[in-house]
């Protein structure tokens, strides 16, 4: 344990952060549950070595045993995919009682945003960011990654935030709080599985220098709030805009039918979408958190180049 702090240190992320190299933090509930078995932990180990490939080292943060890990090892991680669904998805209020009780926690983005700036870690990739749910005007169905966002500096590279969403209320919820959003290549935010949406990012910045510059000025202004990096899919893995449309409209009254609410409804429509779409969003969703390690990778090196 790190201090008085629930934290272990991977021996590789804890050399890596005492030598000034880059690190990179990796979300678990994208290997227990955004994707199915074998795929999550061939998924995992890919992404892992994109970013060992692009010069950073890879921290896959979830928690084990009491203690938040900053890096697993390779049976750990095996373990985590293994186990899938039965591991216990961890958002910030699951955090003390998953503790307590020693249980696994695979966490989500806000969970790992969380454990990431415990250990020293400013920049976390994932697939994409939680955000406002269609029909929250009713539900008040909001993602606590959101909220994360406002409250803790992690800069997140995401292929924005995923399409079975309300990306213009995410957008405005991100907004009111501060958190600003940065298109890597586009003017445009992107959504998860296609690469435009119809919204416009705050900022675009193609040249990661500036984009490392901008964030490093967040930190030393003591902002609060994290920074959305979105980063769309590839061209060459994006999904049809309209299958991916149907399939998500199809799934939500699925989900509304069956009465699914809170933290059980991404993971049915993330299911539901990959079988109506013939396997093609699970590709797709594959190729962008791959894309999403690369940059992360370089961002977390070029932050740390203090040269402007």
């Amino acid at each position: 344990m790190t201090d008085s702090l629930p934290l272990i240190l991977n021996p590789e992320v804890r050399d890596a952060l005492e030598s000034g190299s880059p690190v990179v933090a990796l979300e678990s509930t994208i290997v227990a549950h955004g994707m199915p078995w074998p795929q999550n932990l061939e998924t995992a180990q890919s992404v892992e070595q994109v970013i060992r490939k692009n010069g950073a080292v890879p921290a896959t943060i979830a928690i084990l045993d009491g203690h938040f890990m900053a890096g697993l090892s390779a049976d750990e991680l095996q373990q985590l995919a293994e186990n899938g669904s039965r591991v216990r998805k961890c958002s910030r209020r699951d955090i003390p009682f998953v503790l307590a009780r020693k249980e696994a926690g695979a966490t989500t983005v806000a969970a790992t945003m969380i454990g990431a700036a415990m250990a020293g870690i400013e920049v976390f990739a994932t697939g994409g960011i939680g955000g406002v749910h269609r029909g929250a005007t009713d539900t008040m169905d909001i993602s606590a990654d959101l909220q994360e966002l406002a409250s803790t500096p992690v800069a997140v590279v995401s292929a924005g935030a995923k399409s079975i969403l309300d990306l213009g209320l995410t957008l405005e919820y991100l907004e009111t709080q501060g958190v600003p959003v940065v298109g890597i290549g586009t003017d445009e935010f992107p959504a998860f599985f296609t690469r435009k949406s119809g919204f416009p990012v705050d900022f675009r910045i193609d040249d990661m220098d500036e984009l490392a510059a901008a964030w490093r000025y967040q930190r030393i202004l003591a902002f609060p709030a994290g920074m959305v990096i979105a980063n769309p899919i590839p061209e060459h893995a994006e999904a049809d805009y309209k299958v991916v449309e149907e399939a998500t409209s199809k799934a939500l009254k699925e989900a509304e039918t069956a009465g699914l609410r809170g933290k059980h409804i991404t993971p049915f429509l993330l299911a539901r979408i990959k079988e109506l779409t013939a396997g093609k969003s699970l590709d797709a969703n594959i190729e962008l958190v791959r894309n999403n390690a690369a940059v992360a990778a370089r961002l977390a090196a070029a932050i740390l180049n203090k040269v402007d």
